[in-house]
């Protein structure tokens, strides 16, 4: 866990509205639009995802589609290291690395663009919430493939009571997660 200050979790927390029965009935769902819309907001979230980059000794950062890239791209510009997007499969052009995960009911796959990552590269994997950490699991993974280190995993949010800490510890091999705020 990173230590945010108590002001900036309020911040981030007040700025995070929840929407009952969406997008199913019995989903509370944790919508971070509002924080998006306030500067203010965006900026400590911004600065705090940054400052774990430079505790980490990222030297490039992985966004997952596609919540993960409005916070990633910004970091990555703070903190003056490239962004590298993780989209659906299909969604990018040119050779990528592939990589499966379990879903639910199924399996869904991400991909990266095989030249983007490589060895000398320490990744941090910036996304907006850890549900269950199939595909942040399944990232870490290509990161690797790549040819990649795992600076680690960060999150705006942890939905604890989902359990994804615990499915991606074997994944992380050791790597740090942080979870700024955790539910």
């Amino acid at each position: 866990m990173t230590s945010v200050s108590t002001e900036t979790v309020g911040l981030l927390l007040s700025r995070i509205r929840d929407v009952p029965d969406y997008p199913k009935p019995g989903v509370l769902f944790k919508d971070i639009t509002p924080l998006l819309a306030d500067p203010r907001a965006f900026t400590a979230l911004t600065d705090a995802l940054a400052a774990l980059c430079v505790q980490h000794g990222a030297t490039k950062i992985v966004g997952l589609e596609a919540r993960g890239f409005i916070l990633a791209a910004p970091v990555s510009v703070r903190a003056g290291i490239g962004f590298i997007p993780v989209r659906k499969a299909g969604k990018l052009p040119g050779a990528t690395l592939k990589q499966a995960y379990e879903l639910e009911y199924g399996t869904a796959e991400i991909e990266v663009h095989a030249e983007d990552l490589g060895a000398g590269d320490r990744v941090l994997v910036i996304d907006d919430v850890l549900a269950t950490g199939g595909t942040a699991g399944a990232c870490l993974e290509l990161i690797r493939r790549a040819g990649a280190e795992v600076a680690g995993v960060a999150v705006l949010m942890e939905l604890g009571f989902l359990g994804g800490r615990e499915r991606l510890e074997p994944a992380l091999r050791g790597a740090p997660l942080d979870a700024l705020i955790t539910v």
